[in-house]
């Protein structure tokens, strides 16, 4: 009875206080979690190390006997050069390269995300007939490989007189299929009573669409514009295919064509590549909150 009476006296939400033998447990794991992490960080951060080193060093400083990390002579001073980063723009068209692939980011994502949300909010908000057959079909060609869709890309740019171009390079990348399911599901998630309060003050779709939906998926849209940017500045295979003329080729083929020079120029090769790839860098930096949250928001996993 005097248990039974103790346990009706302590309050509902009560808990037991932790033992120090499972704060004294959870320690461990805690550190070997933080090793572990640590360890994964250093192996996924060596090679970009490596990179960046090699680029400031000296062609006889890249194969040595003794592998040194940092340019330095044999005395341990600084023997890094930047003569590697104008040589590289100067050689092979590189800068050319680099406006190219700047020119077509800055006109196939804003078009691309537009193009997207105007399909996505197609499908989450307006009926038509055929609607979710439409939508499945779109679904099952996430499922195909890329390659597999190479040649009737590559059939269609050149019937529409687009080969060797940049057109070529932005048109067929206009629509992305996991953009519109992405933007779609995040579509689905707003309440309709706006939108029908808008219908009712006379207010068209596509003027709900620009002043309401757009506004209410920035988080989205910052996710798909910032994986679109990541994809197009590195993207080799597509510009590979359509692309012969030099003075036309983006980062990465310009970059593709360094590498595989008859002189072997690896200080120049990490040159090109981190010049490559600090933008993507910078611009993950910078709108990596946006990236989070939108990845939050949409319930992407």
């Amino acid at each position: 009875m005097t248990l039974l009476a103790e346990r009706t006296r302590r309050p509902v939400g009560h808990r037991r206080p932790e033992g120090r033998s499972g704060r004294r447990a959870s320690v461990p794991l805690r550190v070997l979690a933080f090793l572990l992490l640590a360890a994964g960080s250093l192996v996924a951060l060596a090679p970009f190390a490596w990179m960046v080193a090699t680029s400031f060093k000296q062609p006889q400083d890249v194969f040595t006997s003794t592998p040194h990390l940092l340019p330095t002579t044999e005395e341990g001073h600084w023997a890094g050069t930047l003569a590697n980063y104008t040589e590289v723009f100067e050689l092979g068209g590189f800068g050319g390269a680099f406006l190219n692939s700047v020119l077509v980011v800055a006109v196939l994502i804003p078009l691309k995300v537009f193009c997207s949300a105007l399909a996505a909010y197609a499908f989450a908000r307006i009926p038509f007939p055929g609607r979710d057959r439409l939508f499945a079909a779109l679904l099952a060609t996430i499922m195909l490989p890329s390659v597999a869709l190479l040649v009737p890309k590559v059939y269609v740019t050149q019937w529409l007189g687009m080969a060797d171009s940049l057109t070529g390079l932005i048109v067929p990348s206009l629509v992305s299929a996991f953009d519109i399911f992405l933007l779609r599901q995040f579509f689905l998630t707003h309440p309709k009573e706006v939108e029908e309060a808008a219908m009712m003050d006379g207010a068209s779709r596509l003027r709900i669409f620009w002043s309401i939906a757009l506004p209410m998926a920035r988080p989205a849209l910052a996710v798909v514009t910032i994986t679109a940017f990541i994809f197009h500045w590195n993207d080799l295979l597509w510009p590979l295919v359509i692309l012969s003329d030099q003075d036309k080729y983006t980062l990465p083929l310009a970059l593709q064509a360094l590498a595989s020079g008859r002189v072997a120029q690896p200080h120049l090769v990490m040159a090109g590549a981190v010049v490559a790839v600090m933008p993507v860098i910078l611009i993950f930096l910078i709108f990596q909150r946006r990236i989070l949250d939108g990845i939050q928001f949409t319930g992407l996993k």
